[in-house]
């Protein structure tokens, strides 16, 4: 198993963070993700419009990813959205679905659709 507690550099641009997440989310390092994202959600102050978490490279999440995902949601500031990229084909796509997730979060299949809508 491998443990990557830092999701890459955010990626400025006006308004929106892109943070691309982690090969594998579950409970080894869910809790270690969450200040990461929260801070570099935070960076931007009032300026956020959206968070777009990236998990096209994440090959396994279990139900503390969703719990990560929830998390970020509640405590990013009023009127920050939180957007996800996942492959359509892939599993974490199929836990996004199956928890349901999916009709409170937007999933996109790419990230330029993400970072645009």
């Amino acid at each position: 198993m491998t443990f990557f507690t830092n999701p890459t550099e955010p990626r400025d641009l006006p308004g929106r963070v892109h943070l691309t997440m982690p090969a594998e989310i579950d409970f080894c390092n869910a809790a270690d993700l969450l200040p990461h994202v929260l801070s570099a959600a935070r960076a931007h102050g009032d300026h956020l419009d959206v968070l777009v978490l990236d998990l096209t490279a994440t090959s396994f999440m279990d139900s503390q990813g969703i719990r990560l995902i929830n998390d970020v949601r509640r405590r990013l500031g009023p009127g920050a959205a939180v957007r996800l990229v996942a492959r359509p084909e892939g599993i974490t796509s199929r836990v996004l679905e199956l928890t349901g997730i999916r009709r409170d979060v937007p999933v996109y299949d790419n990230l330029a659709e993400a970072l645009a809508s």
